[in-house]
């Protein structure tokens, strides 16, 4: 089997003021994964993200980027690393397109006889086109943040490391970013994405790691990490079913039997919700709908790091 995409071992920063900013995180981004890479302010991420690309010596620990040891190996294994790192820097007198050209000139292993093609075709992946000739510092942010992808995207790349990507883009630029990302790793790309958008994490994201207080608290594949053992069930009725309900539910074994108005809520446990259905349906109840909830994303969020998910880094 091939080695992981990112692979680190007790990868450690500690700043001069004796902040742990990453203590001794163990993470695991298979190949071809679309990792969500979570947390709350402050929380390391992206410390852990400029490690990983050899912007920050650890403290302690070690990376793997592709199976090579970074930073020791960087030369080698970067050009095959696009990465959008906090905020984008280009030239501001320079156009979107001009920016690009001088980035590619840059690097020793592109190809300078495909370089045209390459830069049309990544502001083409993500909207700039019409905007190609514009000065850069007469762009919005999120056409700033565009540009920046646009540059990730420069040449195909094995492994895609983006933080934030989202930042500043309209819905609409959203979706496209979160279709963008789904085309990458259709097409065989690993993609590391840290955002504070759970719903857009939620959507895209195979895998997920969550981290808190600069420690890597739940890490797992997104269908297993937020299983839940605790599923709820809401029988919602009319004001003469809600005293007929509640002992239909116990006789079933339901726990916890709470009634709110015409609502009643009771743990569901291994009871099948066809079940429950069935058995209020045949005692005569009127059924005005059921719902089974279950534990979302964003409580497991809350529930590790004990912090509203208001991210930005």
């Amino acid at each position: 089997m091939s080695a992981p995409a990112i692979r680190t071992e007790g990868l450690t920063k500690r700043f001069r003021s004796g902040q742990v900013a990453v203590d001794g995180i163990d993470l695991v981004v298979p190949r071809g994964a679309v990792y969500g890479f979570l947390g709350p302010n402050g929380s390391g991420k992206t410390t852990t993200i400029r490690m990983l690309l050899g912007l920050v010596r650890p403290t302690a620990g070690a990376a793997w980027l592709l199976g090579q040891p970074m930073p020791d190996d960087a030369g080698s294994v970067l050009p095959k690393v696009g990465a959008l790192v906090e905020g984008p820097a280009f030239q501001p007198y320079l156009s979107g397109r001009a920016n690009l050209a001088r980035l590619d000139a840059c690097d020793a292993t592109a190809d300078p006889a495909t370089s045209r093609v390459r830069i049309e075709t990544a502001l083409e992946r993500v909207g700039l086109t019409a905007a190609a000739r514009k000065r850069y510092r007469q762009y919005s942010l999120g056409m700033k943040q565009r540009l920046g992808l646009a540059a990730a995207l420069l040449r195909p790349r094995e492994l895609l490391v983006l933080d934030e990507p989202t930042n500043g883009l309209d819905p609409q630029g959203t979706r496209e970013v979160r279709h963008l990302i789904r085309e990458l790793a259709a097409e065989g790309s690993t993609v590391l994405v840290s955002s504070h958008l759970l719903a857009e994490i939620d959507q895209v994201c195979t895998h997920i790691g969550i981290m808190g207080r600069g420690e890597l608290l739940a890490q797992a594949e997104r269908q297993d990490l937020a299983v839940d053992d605790d599923p709820r069930v809401v029988v919602t009725t009319t004001p003469d079913g809600v005293a007929e309900a509640g002992p239909v539910l116990e006789r079933l074994g339901l726990a916890d039997v709470t009634v709110d108005g015409l609502e009643l809520t009771a743990r569901l446990g291994a009871i099948q919700p066809e079940r429950v259905s069935a058995a209020l349906v045949h005692a005569g109840v009127p059924l005005a709908g059921l719902e089974v909830r279950r534990r979302s994303l964003e409580q497991l969020f809350v529930e590790l790091t004990g912090e509203g998910f208001d991210v930005a880094r």
